[in-house]
């Protein structure tokens, strides 16, 4: 099961998202990239359903 984790990065706020808890690095990313997955959420599951 996935793992969602806050943290900070040069002071700013990140999310961090992991496949699991053995997941050491996981995938992050601050608020203007989450804005642009957001905005763009229909053509990202599209991709991720080929």
């Amino acid at each position: 099961m996935s793992k969602v984790e806050f943290s900070e990065f040069k002071g700013n706020k990140i999310i961090i998202l992991k496949k699991d808890d053995l997941d050491k690095f996981g995938f992050s990313f601050g608020k203007n990239k989450a804005k642009l997955i957001v905005e763009n959420y229909e053509e990202i599951k599209k991709f991720a359903e080929e």
